[in-house]
């Protein structure tokens, strides 16, 4: 018979969250709705999320639905019925559906920065603790201890680490690796629909792709806008590099006119400029009570869109192992057994081109063009 942990232990696990991003407070909601008592540490003074839009995969909207909270996330969304790639002119290479999930069809369109204020705007009163930031951690005895810049120290049974790419508690208990650069830059906007030249004619994602740039239209139609991404090959690796009005135009040469004309009329002190990172696979997530989630374990490119989508899915998986093992211990190499095989693949497809047999993989008797997408969903994983 397999020993599960009893309720009345779970609701004594004091549990310690590092980083009120995405993962971090799904990770609280989830941790939360078993009983435990949680709390979220964040070293932002306020919450602010910049950049541009997401699509939530059906298998995300799944998870909010089980915890209660889809409705407020579907009230600041749209519901995108499938994705579209083209090439740079505009001719179509494919087109396919969103994969159900459950109950679930709908690929949700949402800017990041409602998409937090949703989340947590779902958690308790005062169990996000902003101005803390992560100064050191240390194991005891089966609890850890966290010292914040800011004088306090906080002890745990459990410590989630959600606390980004530049993880501190990453690098101070799991390895040294920092963030990898991918080679490309990411330019990224919020523009309203009236400015997107005709190209906003429903809610689906399209994609754009040619001579090493891809660009990314995402309609927020909910707020009358739309993201408007363009991703280029660029060898400068500053994190957040200067980019001229000139420079972008020539990126996007070529490419369909409408396109060409967005960016014209773009206000560069409203974009969002930086170096595209990801991090190499971590060995191991977890020690006896301490466990890394979200881009803190496994950050990828954004090509797939999956960053926020695992992040989630961390998250319900963390707490699924929680209520499905004997101990924290158990628990966090189930988790771990769980979604780094799922993630270290996600990591991988999301650094590699598409050859013609991956597009003829996930799409079966499509024909794309001989132009060739240089990254996008090619398993039932990342498509979900």
């Amino acid at each position: 018979m397999i020993q599960t942990m009893k309720a009345e232990d779970i609701k004594n696990l004091n549990i310690a969250i590092v980083g009120a991003g995405y993962g971090g407070a799904a990770a609280a909601k989830a941790l939360s709705l078993l009983g435990a008592n949680v709390n979220v540490y964040e070293q932002a003074s306020q919450m602010r999320e910049v950049g541009a839009g997401i699509g939530l995969r059906p298998a995300t909207m799944d998870r909010f639905s089980k915890w209660g909270i889809f409705d407020a996330i579907a009230k600041v969304s749209s519901p995108s019925d499938y994705f579209e790639i083209l090439t740079a002119s505009g001719e179509p290479i494919l087109k396919d559906t969103w994969p159900e999930f459950g109950e679930q069809a709908h690929t949700y369109l949402i800017h990041r920065g409602d998409f937090i204020e949703a989340l947590l705007g779902v958690l308790p009163k005062g169990m996000v603790h902003l101005g803390h930031k992560l100064e050191k951690i240390e194991e005891m005895d089966g609890r850890s201890v966290l010292s914040f810049t800011n004088g306090n120290t906080v002890e745990a049974d459990l410590v989630v680490g959600a606390d980004g790419i530049k993880s501190v508690v990453r690098e101070q208990l799991f390895c040294g690796k920092g963030p990898v650069f991918s080679g490309e830059h990411a330019y990224r906007v919020v523009i309203s629909a009236d400015d997107a030249h005709g190209l906003v004619v429903d809610d689906n994602l399209r994609m754009y792709i040619g001579k090493g740039t891809k660009v990314y239209l995402l309609p927020l139609r909910h707020r009358n806008q739309v993201s408007f991404d363009i991703t280029a090959l660029n060898p400068d690796g500053t994190w957040a590099p200067k980019v001229s009005k000139e420079s972008l135009l020539e990126t996007v040469s070529g490419f369909d006119e409408r396109i060409v004309n967005i960016t014209r009329g773009l206000d560069m002190n409203t974009v969002n400029v930086r170096a595209v990172y990801d991090i190499d696979p971590v060995d191991s997530w977890h020690t006896d009570s301490v466990v890394l989630m979200g881009d803190a374990a496994h950050s990828m490119l954004h090509h797939q869109g999956q960053g926020a989508n695992s992040a989630i899915e961390d998250a319900g998986a963390l707490a699924d192992a929680v209520t499905q093992a004997a101990t924290v211990k158990e628990a966090l190499a189930l988790f771990q057994a769980t979604r780094k095989p799922v993630t270290d693949e996600l990591q991988r497809i999301s650094r590699q081109g598409w050859s013609e047999e991956e597009v003829n993989e996930v799409f079966p008797g499509q024909k794309p063009t001989s132009q060739k997408p240089a990254s996008a969903p090619v398993t039932a994983e990342a498509r979900a």
